[in-house]
C-alpha cells in the first residue's frame, strides 16, 4: 500500500513547483530531512532534492527557467538553486565506488535505490514525489520512523567504515529521534570507535556541538562514554562531568534558557582554564569560542552572591554560563544592561592628581567600591572619589 507525505506549508511553495517544472517530469524527488521531519511533524528548515540528471544538465535547465544556481558541491554532484523562499540543494543520484572512512569516490547513478543504498540511516533514505507526495522507501525507513529507531542501511560496520563520522551522526540522530536502541548500530559504534581518531578535528567538533545543542543529550552522552566513543573524542569527560551536564540541562530548563552547545561542552570539562584551552585547540574552535570556553572554565568564583558584579567583570554571556553551571539564579542579570563606569582618568587628573600610576590605581579603587555598592549613580561615584582623595 502506497504511503504519502502529509501536505505541509513547504510542499505548497510556488518556487519549489517552478523548480520541479524546470527539471522536468520524473526528474526530482524530495529526500532526507525534509521528508523525515514532515512525517514526524517537526519544522522543516532545509529542503533537499535528488535527481537523475547530471549537474551540468541541472544548471542548463534551471538557467533556461531563469533560476540562479551556485555550484556549491559540483564535484560531488550538488548544485544549489537560489529560490525566493529558501535555497534548495539538488544532488545527482550517486553510488559509492570506494571509500576510506573520510571521503568517498562516487559515480552518478540512474536508479533511485542506488542512491538510497549509499545513505547512512533508513530514516534519511525516504524520497517523496513532489507532485503526488508518494513516498519511496527502499529500506523500511517508515517502520523505523514509527518505532523511533535509528538504524544503519545494510551492515552497520560497513556504513561506518565508509565514513567514520557516521558514529557521531548515529548518536546525534539517536538523541534527536531515537527511542528504541538498535543493537547492531550500538555494537558497531563501540567496535569502531577508534576510527574517529582519523577524522578532521573540525568535523568532530561540528558533530559534537550539534549533539550538545539538542534539548537533552545527556543520556546519549552517557551511553557514548559507556561504549567507549566519548573517550576517543573527549577523554576529559568522565562520569562526574556528565553529572554536571545533567544538572546544567535541568538548570537551563528551570531558568527558561535555550540550550547552548558551548556551555554544555564546558560542563563536560573539568573547571580549569588550561584544560579548556587544550580542548578548544584540539577541536580547532574559533577564537571567539575558545575565549568563551576559557571564561566559563574559570567558574569557581560564581558563588551566586553578586551576579551583577560577575557580569560586569566577565560579561553577561560568561556570567550566565558560570551561574547556570554553578546552580545559581540568573534572574538578577536577566534583561540587565551592564552600566558604564561614570569616572575617567581625566576626571582624577582634573582634581590635581598627577597623571600616571596613581591615577590608574585610584580609578581601580573607586571602581571596585562602586561595584561593591551595586553600581550607584555618578553623584555617589564623586563622593567615593572625594573620600579616597581625602585619605590620600
Amino acid at each position: 500500500m502506497a504511503e504519502y507525505l502529509p501536505a505541509a506549508a513547504w510542499t505548497a511553495r510556488e518556487d519549489l513547483a517552478a523548480l520541479v517544472a524546470a527539471l522536468g517530469d520524473g526528474n526530482a524527488r524530495w529526500v532526507g530531512g525534509a521528508v523525515r521531519d514532515t512525517l514526524l511533524g517537526v519544522e522543516v528548515k532545509d529542503v533537499d532534492c535528488a535527481t537523475p540528471l547530471p549537474p551540468e544538465e541541472v544548471i542548463r535547465r534551471l538557467k533556461h527557467a531563469t533560476i540562479t544556481t551556485v555550484p556549491t558541491g559540483i564535484d560531488h554532484g550538488t548544485v544549489t538553486a537560489v529560490l525566493p523562499e529558501g535555497n534548495v540543494e539538488i544532488t545527482t543520484l550517486r553510488r559509492d565506488i570506494s571509500t576510506d572512512g573520510r571521503r568517498a569516490t562516487v559515480e552518478y547513478a540512474e536508479e533511485w535505490h542506488h542512491d538510497a543504498d549509499r545513505r547512512d540511516f533508513t530514516i534519511n533514505a525516504l524520497y517523496a514525489d513532489p507532485t503526488t507526495l508518494e513516498i519511496s522507501d527502499f529500506h523500511d525507513g517508515l517502520a523505523d520512523l514509527v518505532a523511533r529507531r535509528v538504524r544503519f542501511i545494510g551492515d552497520a560496520h560497513e556504513r561506518i567504515r565508509e565514513d567514520h563520522l557516521r558514529i557521531l551522526r548515529y548518536f546525534r540522530f539517536q538523541a534527536r529521534f531515537g527511542a528504541e536502541l538498535d543493537p547492531a548500530a550500538e555494537a558497531a559504534c563501540k567496535e569502531l570507535a577508534g576510527t574517529l581518531k582519523g577524522l578532521s578535528r573540525e568535523r568532530v567538533a561540528m558533530e559534537l556541538l550539534n549533539l550538545l545543542a539538542l534539548p537533552d543529550p545527556s543520556a546519549t552522552v552517557a551511553r557514548m562514554r559507556s561504549l567507549g566513543v566519548l573517550p576517543v573524542i573527549l577523554p576529559e569527560a568522565g562520569n562526574a562531568q556528565i553529572a554536571v551536564l545533567e544538572r546544567l540541562i535541568a538548570a537551563e530548563r528551570a531558568a527558561n534558557v535555550s540550550p547552548d552547545p558551548l556551555r554544555r561542552l564546558a560542563a563536560l570539562l573539568p573547571a580549569a582554564e588550561p584544560v579548556a584551552d587544550n580542548v578548544a585547540a584540539r577541536l580547532r574552535l574559533s577564537g571567539k569560542q575558545r575565549k568563551r570556553l576559557s571564561c566559563i572554565a574559570e567558574r569557581q568564583d560564581a558563588d551566586g552572591t553578586d551576579p551583577r558584579a560577575l557580569a560586569y567583570r566577565e560579561g553577561l554571556e560568561c556570567a550566565v554560563d558560570r551561574l547556570l553551571l554553578g546552580g545559581f539564579a540568573i534572574t538578577p542579570i536577566t534583561h540587565w544592561e551592564i552600566p558604564n563606569f561614570p569616572l575617567k582618568g581625566g576626571d582624577i587628573v582634573a582634581r590635581g592628581v598627577k597623571a600616571g600610576p596613581l591615577v590608574a590605581r585610584t580609578l581601580r579603587m573607586v571602581e571596585a567600591q562602586w561595584v561593591e555598592e551595586g553600581f550607584p549613580g555618578p553623584e555617589r561615584v564623586q563622593e567615593l572619589l572625594e573620600a579616597l582623595l581625602a585619605q590620600s
